[in-house]
């Protein structure tokens, strides 16, 4: 009887900094999901195009963020003992997490009655290119790829967290594609000029 108990004990203690790290990433999560959750919905405004093409890509964003959940790696650190290399892992984890969701609240703060789940251009719709538009093009979704590999980093087995990270980049492509012609279609030089300077979806800070 006492065997079993030293080893739960003896676990828990081995876990600890990976428990942290993982109830501090869940709460990144709640608090990404609560802004969409409990946005207050803007006044409904009338929609002059839309790109349903985006909506595969959205749909392959949510397999990916289903995918991090389907296989929990057994050991939290799963290299030889070394307690510095659980700390840093785990601030990497927490750190990616609060910064992803940060981005990615400023990024629909910024887009304000224009930001929609779905891929359109409403009237009087503006080019957003300030705040986090101002660094990537698609900050949102950079946000969401974030929260991603956090996860990976602190729950998946490599083969889920590969299996997101690659279900997520392919619907990304896809929906970054398909909103990103509509708005060619719609701002046309404007928007090209805004392209040439800011990138699509990983920043340039070397800029």
């Amino acid at each position: 009887m006492l065997r079993p108990a030293k080893e739960l004990a003896m676990r828990f203690q081995t876990d600890a900094i990976g428990l942290t790290a993982l109830i501090l990433v869940l709460l990144a999560y709640a608090l990404f999901g609560s802004v969409f959750l409990f946005r207050k919905r803007p006044p409904q405004t009338e929609e002059n195009k839309r790109a349903p093409a985006a909506t595969f890509g959205i749909v392959l964003q949510g397999v990916s963020f289903a995918l991090v959940w389907t296989a929990r790696r057994q050991r939290w650190w799963p290299f030889p003992p070394s307690r510095a290399g659980e700390v840093v892992l785990a601030a990497a984890a927490v750190i990616l997490a609060y910064a992803s969701c940060w981005l990615s609240i400023r990024a629909v703060q910024t887009l304000g009655k224009q930001w929609a789940y779905a891929a359109r251009v409403i009237k009087g719709h503006e080019l957003i290119t300030q705040g986090p538009y101002g660094t990537v093009r698609n900050p949102i979704y950079l946000g969401m790829f974030g929260l991603v590999l956090s996860m990976c980093l602190v729950f998946s087995r490599w083969w889920s967290g590969l299996a997101a990270v690659v279900f997520f980049l392919i619907g990304n492509h896809i929906r970054i594609r398909a909103e990103e012609r509509l708005l060619r279609e719609t701002f046309g030089d404007q928007f090209e000029e805004y392209a040439r300077g800011v990138p699509a979806f990983i920043p340039r800070p070397w800029r």
